[in-house]
């Protein structure tokens, strides 16, 4: 027979997570029903986009460019997040480890420079 007093503590934290998420939804609905501030209407329910009403086909296509210059910034965002835990364990892999964030670094710099020369980066 397997033991289940263990699971008390998990079972507990399950239930106080799901009452107090369960809280952080339902309670402010309930608030703003009894104090009357759920008052819905046309300009209340109306689409926005960065405070005014969109003018476009929400279906319209992006340009390519945009997605270019997203995964670019995820590329080197990601770069970042490589370089902080390398250099703090430096120490422990010494020259091999340099000598490979440096090609890494290098492949980077390879592919940063192909696509400003293919005009990924610019922008009309």
């Amino acid at each position: 027979m397997v033991d289940l007093s263990q699971y008390l503590p998990i079972l507990i934290f399950l239930i106080i997570a799901l009452g107090l998420s369960s809280a952080f939804v339902f309670l402010p609905m309930g608030v703003a029903r009894l104090t009357g501030a759920h008052n819905p209407n046309a300009e209340k329910l109306s689409e926005y986009e960065c405070g005014f009403p969109a003018f476009e086909d929400p279906r319209s296509q992006f340009d390519v460019r945009f997605y270019l210059v997203a995964i670019l910034f995820i590329i080197f965002d990601l770069e970042a997040a490589f370089l902080f835990p390398w250099a703090v364990s430096l120490d422990m892999t010494g020259w091999p480890g340099w000598i490979t964030m440096m090609v890494f670094l290098g492949e980077l710099a390879i592919g940063l420079a192909y696509a400003w020369k293919k005009g990924a980066l610019d922008w009309e």
